[in-house]
């Protein structure tokens, strides 16, 4: 499975991003799909996922009622929507497959080459 990863940028606190993943190489509605992100000097963390059959979403605490996970199978795309952007939220953002749902980053399999997300005031 191969996953590339792109709408990172840099913008300011307040305003939205869209991140998208295209996976190829796989069955992309089987696969369990996540995003993580990792700050300079910080653990990489997990951010969303998303069941294969769209049916269930997670979030870490601190993106609840902002961020939106979600997925397009017949694009084998999926989304990350960020909304109201804080400065903290600055991070390299990972879209990660596993064959199961997790929220443990050990158990995705595959990841993508990561997109830049920087939010300044």
């Amino acid at each position: 499975v191969q996953l590339q990863a792109s709408g990172g940028g840099s913008v300011q606190t307040g305003v939205f991003l869209r991140l998208s993943c295209v996976a190829t190489g796989s069955t992309f509605s089987r696969l369990h799909m996540g995003w993580f992100r990792q700050a300079p000097g910080k653990e990489r963390e997990f951010v969303a996922r998303i069941s294969g059959s769209r049916s269930s979403t997670y979030y870490v605490d601190s993106v609840k009622g902002r961020f939106t996970i979600s997925r397009d199978n017949a694009k084998n795309t999926v989304y990350l929507l960020m909304n109201s952007l804080r400065s903290e939220d600055t991070a390299v953002y990972y879209c990660a497959a596993a064959q199961y749902s997790s929220l443990i980053r050990g158990q995705y399999d595959y990841w993508g080459q990561g997109t830049q997300v920087t939010v300044s005031s």
